[in-house]
């Protein structure tokens, strides 16, 4: 007879059996779907990461073309009237020095000439643009390589309130060193004890000026100008502003402009003002230092301008391996610089 142990035990083992590949099977499975999660959300993470370089490229470009689109278009604007200014006031002297100013076969004489027509309508379009440029040059140039700066961040809208009437107002000396742009050094040495800062409702009626030299920090890189010691509060103007930049060369054009009036009626065939005419023959040596200092001034322009291009570079550079860490990328010293996107709030 068979063993009725035997035929005990084998029933009630099967259900054990069964239950162990079910719950091994289920471990599996489990394991499957942790890995089969965490393998998800590393991939989606990547994917967005990419996708979130590639709009940071796209943006990186824009601004990198519309920043030397602004910079093309302004410098050549200025130059052309800067040479043609100068051009016109060289030639007109040497005319009145030869007295082959009443001669129209004298070469400086036609040569002055052929040029005043252009040279008044070059004018006449920096002044219908001006206004454009110079927000050009904060909005594509300023702005756009301040790698600190949120649009998102609250601010009035009016904060920089540097204009053509301001420096019209305050009397803008163009020919003052003082007033001519400087960047600072970035080598300066720190100062243990800076000299305290003075609020710009009290500058004008300081005695000492301050202005821009080897020793002063680029983020100090700014002058004040002042209307009056005591009715007008100083209005300051950044050197590292583009902005600031455009609308000081401007300012420096025009009064250069109107000091050679009688140059200008004699190259457009007007009748002359001998006594003007005389005036500006014995200013030569100043007047040729103003036009000097407009030049410098569209190079100091320039210069900024690449330095500007470069910051773009920095702002929109590759980031690195650590950056793409979570957490890890907030530390200042890797300067991943992310590109911040915010809600607009005010």
């Amino acid at each position: 007879m068979p063993n009725d142990d035997t035929h005990d035990i084998a029933p009630k083992a099967a259900p054990l059996r069964w239950l162990w590949k079910f719950n091994h099977g289920l471990d599996i499975v489990k394991g499957l779907s942790l890995f089969t999660v965490l393998s998800s959300l590393v991939v989606g993470y990547f994917q967005y990461l990419n996708a979130y370089q590639e709009k940071v490229s796209s943006q990186a470009k824009e601004d990198m073309n519309s920043a030397a689109a602004t910079f093309t278009e302004i410098s050549h604007a200025f130059s052309k009237m800067q040479g043609l200014q100068q051009t016109l006031y060289t030639d007109f002297v040497r005319a009145v020095g030869e007295k082959s100013d009443t001669s129209d076969k004298a070469l400086a004489n036609r040569n002055t000439q052929a040029i005043s027509e252009r040279y008044e309508k070059a004018r006449n379009e920096l002044r219908e643009n001006i206004d454009l440029l110079t927000r050009k040059a904060e909005i594509y140039i300023d702005w756009a390589s301040n790698t600190y700066r949120d649009p998102a961040e609250k601010r009035n809208v009016n904060d920089d309130p540097l204009s053509r009437r301001v420096l019209r107002d305050y009397a803008f000396d163009c020919s003052d060193k003082f007033n001519f742009p400087a960047f600072g050094n970035v080598h300066a040495p720190d100062d243990d004890t800076p000299p305290k800062e003075v609020a710009d409702d009290r500058y004008c009626a300081m005695a000492e000026k301050r202005g821009v030299d080897e020793t002063t920090k680029p983020k100090d890189a700014f002058i004040r100008i002042c209307a009056g010691p005591h009715d007008r509060a100083a209005k300051r103007i950044y050197w590292y502003s583009a902005k600031h930049h455009v609308l000081t060369m401007h300012y420096c054009f025009e009064a250069a402009h109107n000091k050679l009036a009688a140059a200008r009626q004699w190259a457009a065939g007007s009748v002359g003002d001998a006594a003007k005419e005389s005036e500006i023959l014995q200013g030569e040596k100043e007047i040729n230092a103003e036009l000097d200092d407009l030049a410098g001034r569209i190079n100091a322009f320039s210069s900024l301008a690449l330095y500007q291009l470069e910051q773009i570079r920095v702002k929109y550079r590759p980031a690195g391996l650590w950056c793409n860490v979570p957490f890890v990328w907030n530390i200042s010293s890797l300067n991943c610089f992310p590109i911040r996107t915010a809600s607009l709030t005010h």
